[in-house]
């Protein structure tokens, strides 16, 4: 999603200081890279390009990858930038998950293929 929003790749690794994603999106945390620079309105921009596409594209699930300050599902870095873990979400997966899309991890690719087993065997919406 940062990307889409003008980051470039390679990059500086980024954390979320004073939060997780939800906190992001209410004002209260916000992204920094390594090097000192706040990131957060990429982070912002990023999360509602995608949340944008989910929707217009009828996406009921996503399988991210955690520990990302985009894309966590279940763990964060705490921006500490010392590889501590603090449970929590990124801003995209965040802002997915409030929008009612079902969220899974890489570690979770059994569970994901089940929700969609279970997703497909609905009738389609507006029948």
């Amino acid at each position: 999603p940062e990307t889409t929003a003008g980051l470039p790749v390679p990059r500086p690794p980024a954390e979320i200081a004073g939060g997780d994603g939800g906190a992001v999106l209410r004002g209260e945390a916000s992204v920094g890279d390594g090097t000192g620079v706040d990131v957060t309105a990429f982070y912002l921009r990023g999360a509602r390009a995608t949340l944008e596409s989910a929707v217009a594209n009828g996406v009921r699930l996503a399988v991210l990858k955690d520990g990302s300050p985009s894309c966590a599902t279940t763990y964060i870095f705490d921006g500490t930038f010392r590889q501590q873990r603090d449970r929590g979400q990124g801003v995209t997966a965040a802002l997915l998950a409030q929008a009612g899309i079902r969220l899974f991890s890489e570690g979770q690719l059994e569970e994901a293929a089940v929700y969609l087993e279970a997703l497909e065997a609905e009738p389609p919406l507006g029948s």
